[in-house]
């Protein structure tokens, strides 16, 4: 009655050939060892990029946090049995929403894995690392050349800057005011009581 929870593991190491063909014939991205009816031929599937699939995985990580958020919701509404007797019909039917929504999310999760091995597979050839791609923090960075600034742009600057301070200035000094303000009507509130 209890469908288990997959175990974690290498990915589709644990599944057999059927099962794996039947999730890619489900996730419509890659077609099974031959074009069946409502696949797309293979010159369609070269001409899926990258891009296209982390797109989709983009999708179906947001349909994975859904997912975990309906789980979370089902969870939170079932009351504790302390004593109250809840109707075996209504347990029954949120035991089979979870159950529903965990098998589904066993298999967004096994669209992700597909997703991203294929995206591994068609970028195996890129030379840049990600630390190529996107500087960290501890890296050395090459200095950005910056070109001196005009005398008007410094003067502009500066203007901008003096009537930021002032502005805060102003705010400031009317949170102090709001304050006092509020300090003397809950003293006053007190006084009265």
């Amino acid at each position: 009655m209890a469908t288990p929870i997959p175990q974690k593991g290498p990915g589709l190491a644990g599944m057999s050939l059927h099962q794996q063909q039947q999730l890619q014939q489900q996730s419509h991205l890659l077609p099974g060892p031959g074009p069946g009816p409502g696949q797309p031929p293979q010159g369609a599937l070269r001409e899926i990029s990258p891009v296209f699939l982390c797109r989709i995985g983009q999708e179906t990580v947001q349909d994975i946090v859904t997912r975990t958020m309906e789980i979370f919701q089902i969870t939170r509404a079932t009351q504790l049995p302390n004593g109250v007797s809840q109707s075996q019909a209504a347990y029954q039917d949120r035991f089979g929403k979870l159950q529903e929504h965990l098998r589904q999310l066993a298999l967004l999760f096994r669209k992700l894995r597909l997703l991203y091995e294929r995206c591994v597979e068609m970028t195996s050839d890129v030379d840049e690392g990600p630390s190529e791609l996107v500087p960290y923090l501890g890296d050395d960075v090459s200095p950005v050349r910056v070109e001196p600034c005009g005398v008007a742009v410094n003067q502009e600057r500066q203007e901008v800057l003096e009537k930021v301070k002032q502005k805060n200035q102003e705010m400031k000094t009317l949170m102090d005011q709001m304050r006092n303000l509020l300090w003397d009507v809950n003293a006053m509130l007190t006084l009265r009581k």
